[in-house]
């Protein structure tokens, strides 16, 4: 019995190293994915407000990548020996150097830019002319209760402006506690007039107006993303091809089960992202036929390509349209 026992011990011991050691890596693999034309959570993912949108049929899926962190030892030998997760070293996905909470607040500063850029890159698409457009405005500061995120500055003082460069001279010959007037549009109201006491800030001699501006192609209606934090840089492909598919007559899928990732600028170029291989597989359980891979993630897209998918190139948002046309009418679009 005594030699039973000692003959056990070790895997005991063994058992307990794989159940309550924890390893320093995460794992990714597959994670969820939303049709970009479809509802989460009750809203709709790509919500349009202030004009009419078109009906659309089939599917434009974004694709994630899953993440789990914490894991056992056993956990990760499991994970490791499915085929489907990837272990990756903690430090790579979470920077020791940083804490949780700045992690965090730089992934929504991203999810917001990349929001942003999805937005921009459809209405430049759609031909909409270029405002000078107020974004994060300073709180406290001179323009909270004046002016919005979104509005379009029309003129200064009288003086109209056509640019940020045209905007920034007039501000620059302005003085701390000087007052000015600003015409403005506001999506979804009518045009307004605004009088703001310009504050003073120290690394400036001239007037404080506390809000960032820049030169954006501008819509009289709203637009919202309501998948908080999900998705990152990489949904902003779809979610710009399902802004323009609910502005414009007819189906850019072509009625068809369209999956893809690709994070995009505001001029819709599309770059690589990670995690293609997770997303492919994802798409492919969902059903989709279509798959679109940013140009430079094709050769590893290859890698685990989908009989049941085609997968079509995506170098920039003009490109990507007309190859989806072309597929869905029967012809040879850029594939990877």
């Amino acid at each position: 019995m005594l030699t039973l026992a000692v003959a056990l011990m070790p895997i005991l011991v063994f058992g307990l190293l794989l159940g309550l050691v924890t390893v320093p890596f995460v794992a990714l693999g597959p994670g969820p994915t939303f049709d970009t034309l479809g509802e989460a959570d009750g809203k709709p993912v790509v919500a349009i407000e202030g004009t009419p949108v078109k009906p659309t049929s089939g599917h434009l899926n974004m694709t994630t990548v899953s993440q789990r962190d914490g894991l056992s030892l056993g956990q990760a030998l499991v994970l490791w020996g499915s085929g489907r997760d990837q272990l990756v070293p903690r430090d790579l996905v979470f920077p020791p150097q940083k804490s949780r909470e700045d992690i965090e607040k730089s992934q929504s500063a991203e999810f917001r830019r990349s929001e942003d850029n999805a937005e921009f890159a459809a209405l430049n698409f759609l031909k909409y002319p270029k405002a000078v457009t107020a974004q994060n405005i300073t709180d406290p500061g001179p323009s909270v209760g004046k002016l919005q995120d979104g509005d379009a500055i029309d003129k200064v003082d009288g003086t109209p402006v056509a640019d940020l460069e045209a905007f920034t001279a007039l501000l620059k010959a302005t003085k701390p506690g000087q007052e000015i007037v600003l015409d403005y549009r506001r999506k979804n109201s009518a045009p307004g007039t605004t009088r703001i006491t310009l504050g003073r800030n120290d690394d400036r001699d001239y007037g404080f107006l506390g809000i960032g501006v820049l030169d954006a192609p501008w819509a009289p209606f709203t637009i919202d993303f309501n998948l908080a934090n999900i998705g990152g840089p990489s949904a902003g492909l779809m979610f710009s091809l399902a802004v323009i598919d609910k502005l414009t007559t007819g189906d850019l899928n072509g009625g068809k089960f369209v999956a893809g990732t690709g994070s995009i600028n505001p001029d819709g170029v599309v770059s690589p992202i990670g995690g293609i291989t997770h997303k492919m597989r994802t798409a492919a359980g969902a059903g989709a036929t279509v798959f679109l891979v940013p140009a430079e993630n094709c050769d590893e897209a290859r890698t685990v390509a989908q009989d049941s998918m085609t997968l079509l190139k995506a170098e920039n948002l003009t490109q990507t349209i007309e190859g989806l046309k072309t597929l869905t009418t029967g012809g040879q679009p850029p594939t990877c």
